[in-house]
């Protein structure tokens, strides 16, 4: 019987051990392969952190961002490596805790999930070749006849409606292959936000991007156009959460972009 019960105290010390764990950590979502908002990279540094199940190290705007929150919340972060399409599932069943990902709060989404305060805004461009005829484009009216693309399930793909005459290509799942079909020609361009046109094109010397005159752009809505947490429907972080970025100025949000910018790897 004494056996037996010393059996029993151990599991149940085993269990809340891993309970302590678990609830001492921030799990976060994301794909590592949007930089530079967030990716992956081969060698540790002082702004990196392990990916889980191994596979490198994930740094990036997102990471630097879930990082203070962890910190402000006072857990060890985790970055849990997804698939876009499996972010929003992920933190439903608690897979992880939030999605720090470049994701927008649109209305669609926001059916299922909750989302924090924005931790950035930015606008919609296009990235095209540098020797492309559509590199010199000040207006959507400029892209008539282009062939463009975004990003599967997002956004981004949704705009290229508003660009008259485009040829309006097959959405693709992550930007490095978008950038493998504008270099080999079987696209025109693609939509990106500026920080990312700006890190794609710095990775890629042969591209650039098009910034459109004022009025002359995409049409979108602030919530379209920013960058929030996600989060399970009635998360109880999603207060504290978003007292932590509060405390985050602009100006240090800014500089944590462009340090990102600086850090990626030129293969991305």
């Amino acid at each position: 019987m004494k056996r037996m019960l010393a059996l029993i105290l151990a599991v149940l010390m085993v269990a809340c051990c891993a309970c302590a764990s678990a609830e001492g950590t921030f799990r976060v979502g994301l794909e590592c392969n949007y930089a530079p908002f967030n990716w992956t990279q081969a060698e540790e540094n002082d702004y990196c952190v392990p990916i889980e199940g191994g596979g490198g190290f994930a740094d990036g705007y997102d990471v630097q961002i879930a990082r203070e929150i962890a910190k402000g919340l006072g857990k060890e972060l985790v970055i849990v490596k997804t698939e876009w399409d499996g972010l929003p599932m992920g933190v439903i069943s608690g897979a992880f805790d939030a999605i720090i990902a470049g994701m927008s709060p649109t209305a669609e989404r926001k059916a299922t999930l909750d989302f924090s305060d924005a931790y950035y805004t930015s606008q919609l461009v296009v990235v095209v070749k540098k020797d492309s005829s559509f590199a010199q484009a000040k207006s959507l009216a400029d892209l008539k006849g282009a062939s463009i693309t975004g990003q599967l399930n997002t956004f981004h793909y949704t705009v290229i409606d508003q660009i008259e005459g485009v040829n309006k290509a097959m959405a693709m799942e992550t930007f490095p292959a978008m950038i493998v079909a504008l270099r080999s020609g079987a696209i025109d361009g693609y939509i990106a936000e500026e920080p990312g046109a700006v890190a794609d094109t710095t990775a890629n010397p042969d591209l650039t991007y098009v910034k459109f005159e004022d009025g002359m752009g995409f049409v979108a809505s602030e919530e379209d156009t920013s960058i929030a947490v996600g989060l399970a429907k009635g998360s109880e972080l999603l207060e504290p959460i978003n007292a932590i970025l509060a405390q985050i100025d602009e100006a240090s949000r800014l500089q944590m972009m462009l340090d990102a910018t600086g850090r990626q790897p030129l293969n991305q």
